[in-house]
């Protein structure tokens, strides 16, 4: 009898264990590997990894940071101004992780979290398609799963790298970017400038034709009439904090210099001033997802005219949304980046 209690006891040990152990597999099975970060170069650094630029007046380091982990699509982040920083991505953080796409934070040279060389000679947009590539190739990204998101300024810095290495790409993302400068300050010029109350756009035309633009009173013009209806549309003290942060590490010699004082079009002697790439969009074989709002600096019909132009384009347009429009109308932005991103990664992008 003691040797059948045990013999049972035995059994039941033997089960249990076995029972236990088909959960855990089970568990391990199912469990996503996606905000695994072991055995990872980064693992230390919560997905940071510097990365060294040569340049022709020597090596830098850039800031990035990986979310995640999925082989197959893997999105890297082009930020504005220039001179912006990866900041104003955190609504990123909200949507794609529930999605289990990867994507990459970089702040470009002389942005806050990377060496401020604060070298206008390397200003140019050759030299950071060029810094792009050095990145693209230190973090491993390919054809395979390449994604390249650029917003604003780095929507034109997207498309310049689009240009020259779309071989490398598996998609392309231009949000809230025309591909014309002039016709961008044409816009503003002739279509939001007028929708101002006269006496606001006159005063802040009599600031810009004095070159006063350190004025305290022209950024006040400009944030509580203009960004808030055309950058941000929200009231000031509700804008997100992210995007104050960024506004207060922008780095504001290169954004001058190559933007000009302000986003009410490209003033003074910027450097992207004459930018225009519209006659070589039909090079573009990449699948393009193209971003507007319809309150946009950026004119939605010619983001509209941008996606039938690249040889294989889509319209997203959000119709609440502003120049940043991932705040504004961010189940619109983010519902069509992420069914984008899915469809090139299954083929069924048409």
């Amino acid at each position: 009898m003691k040797n059948t209690n045990f013999f049972l006891i035995v059994i039941i040990v033997l089960l249990t264990s076995c029972t236990q152990k088909q959960k855990s597999n089970d568990e391990s099975a199912s469990k996503s590997r996606y905000f695994d970060y072991s055995n990872s170069e980064d693992q230390l650094t919560g997905g940071i990894k510097m990365i060294a630029i040569n340049t022709p007046k020597g090596t830098f380091n850039v800031w990035t940071k990986r979310v995640g982990n999925n082989p197959k699509m893997r999105v890297l982040l082009l930020h504005g101004g220039p001179g912006g920083t990866h900041e104003a991505f955190a609504a990123f953080d909200g949507y794609l992780p529930n999605e289990e796409i990867e994507y990459i934070y970089y702040d470009q040279l002389d942005s806050y979290y990377s060496d401020k060389p604060n070298d206008s000679t390397l200003w140019t947009t050759e030299r950071f398609v060029e810094e792009v590539e050095q990145v693209r190739k230190a973090l491993n990204l390919t054809k395979d799963n390449f994604y390249l998101l650029g917003h604003s300024w780095g929507g034109i810095l997207a498309m310049e790298y689009a240009l020259k290495y779309q071989d490398n790409l598996k998609g392309l993302i231009i949000s809230n970017m025309m591909m014309s400068a002039p016709e961008y300050g044409k816009y503003a010029n002739e279509v939001l400038g007028p929708k101002l109350k006269p006496e606001i756009l006159k005063e802040i035309k009599d600031l810009e034709a004095q070159h006063d633009f350190n004025n305290p009173r022209y950024s006040e013009l400009l944030m509580n009439h203009y960004y808030t209806e055309h950058i941000l549309r929200m009231p000031l003290e509700k804008w997100p904090e992210p995007i104050n942060r960024m506004f207060k590490h922008l780095n504001p010699n290169i954004y001058v210099y190559m933007q000009g004082h302000s986003e009410f079009g490209m003033t003074g002697n910027a450097t992207l001033k004459n930018w225009d790439v519209t006659i070589r969009l039909k090079t573009i074989k990449t699948p393009t997802l193209v971003i507007a709002g319809t309150h946009d600096t950026m004119d939605p019909k010619h983001m509209e005219w941008v996606a039938n132009e690249v040889q294989n384009g889509r319209l997203l347009l959000c119709p609440n949304g502003s120049h940043c429009a991932f705040y504004d109308d961010p189940n619109t932005y983010f519902n069509g980046l992420i069914t984008f991103i899915k469809d090139v990664n299954t083929g069924g992008f048409k």
